[in-house]
């Protein structure tokens, strides 16, 4: 085995936006038809590469629009990129939109089942965890309500208690530790943390440099698509907080 649990080598990541504002689709169906529509080709990413060592935790900085939450979505298999390639060692658990593979109809113990099926698990082991998810959800009896009536937290809640009832290789986390009340995100800080320990690769987006300092040992500076700096997390910290002075 080597030593690297994430290899992304030259991955760069293009979408195509509409160059001009279309009102409705009929307007948008007769433009296409005509050939009248222009596209401009837009780069999220761009010449990315970095490798990840096994039992790293690495946090993932930079504005709003840098390409982070696209860079997680390649990693965790969610996109494909246009160039380049990514190579995972070991089982990835992204924890990118939580609660976004539930239905809403369905209530939370039938989506426990149906979430967890998509992430690989037996129902068998479903069952054996269930008391287990639902005590760190903290949803009570509001588990039998269809999720169409819980609030956003509550859902960010039940699927970050069902995506880290398992302890995989490599942990990818999209702003999920911003998610609930304080209690909860202390909760949830404190879960990933005992994952740490057991060495378990972490990648993750956060706005709080604070929360980076707390976690992790490396941390990457994206901008604009474009990779900055990759170096330890007070380093890049450092620089990340003067280049938000300096703005």
């Amino acid at each position: 085995m080597g030593k690297y649990a994430i290899e992304v080598e030259n991955v760069g990541m293009k979408f195509n936006m509409s160059s001009e504002k279309v009102d409705d689709l009929k307007d948008y169906v007769i433009k296409l038809l005509k050939r009248q529509l222009n596209y401009k080709e837009f780069w999220a990413l761009k010449d990315i590469s970095f490798n990840i060592e096994k039992g790293d935790r690495v946090g993932l900085v930079g504005l709003n629009g840098a390409g982070k939450s696209t860079l997680l979505k390649v990693i965790s298999g969610v996109l494909k990129p246009t160039e380049g390639k990514v190579k995972i060692s070991g089982n990835i658990a992204p924890l990118l939109e939580l609660g976004a593979g539930f239905n809403k109809q369905y209530t939370g113990t039938e989506n426990i089942f149906l979430y967890g099926a998509m992430l690989g698990h037996s129902k068998a082991f479903l069952t054996e965890k269930y008391n287990e998810i639902v005590k760190f959800s903290e949803l009570g009896e509001f588990i039998d309500v269809p999720v169409k009536n819980y609030s956003s937290g509550m859902k960010s809640r039940l699927g970050f208690a069902i995506a880290t009832i398992v302890e995989p290789d490599i942990l990818v986390l999209d702003e999920v530790l911003s998610v609930g009340d304080a209690k909860f995100r202390k909760k949830s800080t404190n879960k990933i943390k005992s994952m740490i320990e057991n060495n378990v690769t972490v990648l993750f987006v956060s706005h709080s440099i604070d929360q980076v300092l707390d976690l992790c040992n490396k941390a990457i500076l994206l901008d604009k698509g474009h990779l900055v700096a990759y170096g330890s997390a007070q380093e890049i910290a450092d620089l990340y907080q003067q280049r938000l002075e300096d703005k």
